[in-house]
């Protein structure tokens, strides 16, 4: 069975403990034994994050000790996907560049804060990871985030739509979903989330469902992948033999 670890706390703003049980839902009906956590001690078992499938963290604007990062980074590189939304996952450290550069970006505002209403534009021929899912209006924090230009992007949002300073700037198209790797680890990111709402909304969940799919997904390629090429071995070996 696949292992999942669901980390929650932070700024409770975000809800983190309703988010937090949406997501083991959502896991636990896909089969996965969940292991859901209010403290970031959680990351301290680096040997335990190993065997992990999945890390879904949903902590905002915490502070963490560089070796729970390192820990978490390890077990990501070795093929543990790293998957979550909003600030639980890119607003959770602000002082720690190493997490942000693991998980792809970090927020830096929301002009117009909550309520204001934006589209969220599918990405159409980069992946086909949420291309059953269309075009839609939503009602929440937009996120204007610094983003690693490595990442893939899955869905956009167009900037501004509040009036500001970013403005004179003219029109620009920031990421709301990407994926990227980390090692052998595959990451996953939704920047919608600002509430369990927000997360319930069918195509909300829906992204978040295919994004922890896609991301366990890799602790199972890096499997499939030494098995074959131990196979290979073997049979290069016999025959050398004969």
């Amino acid at each position: 069975m696949r292992k999942a670890l669901i980390v929650w706390g932070g700024w409770n703003g975000h809800e983190p403990e309703q988010v937090a049980a949406i997501f083991e839902r959502i896991l636990k009906e896909e089969r996965f034994e969940v292991e859901v956590s209010n403290s970031l001690e959680a990351y301290q078992d680096a040997e335990k994050l190993l065997n992990l499938d999945l890390i879904v963290p949903m902590w905002t604007m915490g502070q963490i000790e560089q070796e729970l990062v390192n820990n978490v980074s390890a077990a990501v590189q070795s093929g543990v996907g790293l998957a979550g939304c909003h600030g639980g996952m890119c607003d959770a450290f602000r002082n720690n560049v190493d997490w942000q550069f693991m998980t792809g970006g970090q927020w830096v505002a929301h002009p117009g804060n909550d309520g204001v209403e934006y589209m969220v534009n599918m990405k159409r021929g980069s992946s086909p990871l949420l291309e059953h899912i269309e075009d839609f209006q939503i009602k929440s924090e937009q996120y204007y985030l610094h983003v690693d230009p490595a990442v893939e992007v899955l869905a956009t949002t167009r900037f501004p739509v509040v009036p500001g300073p970013h403005s004179a700037n003219g029109p620009v198209d920031m990421p709301v979903v990407w994926t990227k790797r980390w090692g052998n680890g595959h990451v996953f990111y939704n920047s919608l989330g600002h509430h369990a709402d927000i997360i319930d909304m069918p195509q909300v969940t829906e992204m978040m469902h295919s994004g922890f799919l896609w991301a366990a997904a890799g602790k199972q390629a890096v499997t499939t992948r030494r098995s074959s090429m131990a196979e290979a071995y073997t049979g290069m070996a016999d025959s050398q033999q004969r």
